[in-house]
């Protein structure tokens, strides 16, 4: 049976949730079904990518409508562009509705029951805010589960003016009601978060691991990505690769500094730093530093990892990040702080090392192991990679995905 699915993202193929978004999206048509996607930034020149504002004009009416909803606590309760989204063609040919990252001020949550329209919808969750009253990430606050009010951080992305957190919950709620919802979790962690969320209550929850193109993420010649990046050849290197390389705690950004300074100076090693900000790492930590820039496209990330030697992802709190299984595509061992969903990728003492969160002395004592150890970098890196191949592919992922969406077609009356 050929599936007709329309997919919701902020973007098509930038950030980890639109990247995973845009390679379900892509496995999907190569299968032959109809997918498209309705994206509030379009990146790539994809026929089947429509941006949700069609216009400056309405693109900026969004922009001042989301920062003072948000100033109010209102948020994304007024989106101009998103009624847009009922009258297009592309809604009225879709038997499946998938959403990834709605949290962005392209999407009017209320319309989402108008949006579905009986049809099944199959939310894929990046991060905790379709289960909280309007945070992102909770870390170490429970509100959630109880139905939020009294938020202790109201400048936790995406930030409100205001505590409306209850009335959000609720509304989320009252909204999901109205659906015929299936959740998606890539990782065990947001898996375990979409269980015990009372927002979800009675929905089946599926674990979809995220997939990669096994093609393009593989061991590459790592003497030929060095000189193709402008990375020395003697020397040992480590790589950080989050999206937004400085002012990122989330991220880790601050924990590498720590760290990196316990590891002290190494004059045959040296940090790869790439994503947003990444030159500012210059003279921040006593290694030398490359600074590798934001890589949006997946070859010139998967040369990244080539010319590594390891991958850190030292994140507090986290779901499974991309960064993390491309390293294992690419044979590299990862050291990573054992938060979130980072578990399911990195084992310790197989694929790399997994160290408790905040123990800066065992991370470093950890990347001082493997940089003096090559062979038991290898061991790691060809065990990584006999993992990726057997559970993080997007010929596997987008099996899953169909599957998943034929299961739900008979139920919603749908073919």
């Amino acid at each position: 049976m050929t599936l007709s699915v329309l997919h919701f993202s902020t973007s098509d193929n930038e950030g980890g949730s639109g990247r995973s978004a845009y390679r379900i999206h892509s496995e999907l048509r190569r299968r032959g079904n109809r997918s498209r996607m309705v994206v509030k930034h379009k990146i790539t020149d994809d026929p089947d990518v429509a941006c949700v504002a069609d216009g400056r004009a309405l693109r900026r009416a969004d922009e001042f409508l989301d920062k003072f909803t948000a100033r109010l606590g209102l948020q994304y309760q007024a989106v101009p562009s998103s009624g847009r989204v009922l009258r297009h063609s592309w809604l009225k040919e879709a038997g499946v509705i998938q959403l990834y990252n709605t949290h962005g001020g392209y999407l009017a949550h209320r319309l989402l029951p108008r949006i579905a329209h009986g049809r099944p919808v199959v939310w894929r969750l990046s991060d905790m805010w379709a289960v909280t009253g309007h945070c992102a990430y909770a870390g170490g606050c429970d509100k959630w589960l109880s139905g939020c009010g009294a938020c202790p951080d109201l400048a936790s992305y995406p930030a409100i003016g205001r505590d409306t957190t209850a009335w959000l919950w609720r509304q989320k709620r009252d909204i999901y009601a109205k659906l015929s919802l299936t959740v998606v979790a890539p990782s065990s962690w947001i898996e375990d978060v979409a269980r015990r969320a009372p927002l979800f209550s009675g929905r089946s929850v599926v674990r979809i691991p995220n997939g990669l193109d096994l093609q393009v993420f593989r061991p590459h010649d790592r003497n030929a990505a060095r000189e193709f990046l402008g990375v020395p050849q003697d020397c040992t290197a480590i790589l950080f690769a989050p999206q937004v390389a400085v002012g990122n705690p989330r991220k880790g950004s601050d924990m590498l500094s720590r760290i990196l300074a316990r590891l002290g100076p190494r004059s045959d090693t040296m940090i790869l730093v790439a994503g947003v900000g990444a030159g500012q790492w210059i003279g921040k930590v006593p290694q030398t530093v490359i600074p590798l820039g934001y890589l949006q496209d997946d070859r010139l990330i998967a040369m990244a990892n080539a010319a590594s030697d390891i991958v850190v992802a030292p994140s507090k709190v986290e779901n499974l990040p991309n960064s993390v299984i491309e390293a294992l595509a690419c044979a590299r061992p990862i050291v990573a702080f054992d938060a979130g969903g980072m578990r399911d990728a990195v084992r310790d003492g197989e694929t790399g090392r997994l160290i408790p969160v905040d123990d800066v002395g065992a991370f470093a004592d950890a990347l001082a192991g493997l940089l003096d150890d090559p062979s038991l970098r290898a061991a790691m890196g060809a065990r990584g990679l006999e993992f990726a191949r057997r559970e993080f592919s997007t010929k596997r992922q987008g099996e899953r995905f169909e599957a998943l969406y034929q299961s739900l077609l008979p139920t919603a009356g749908l073919s």
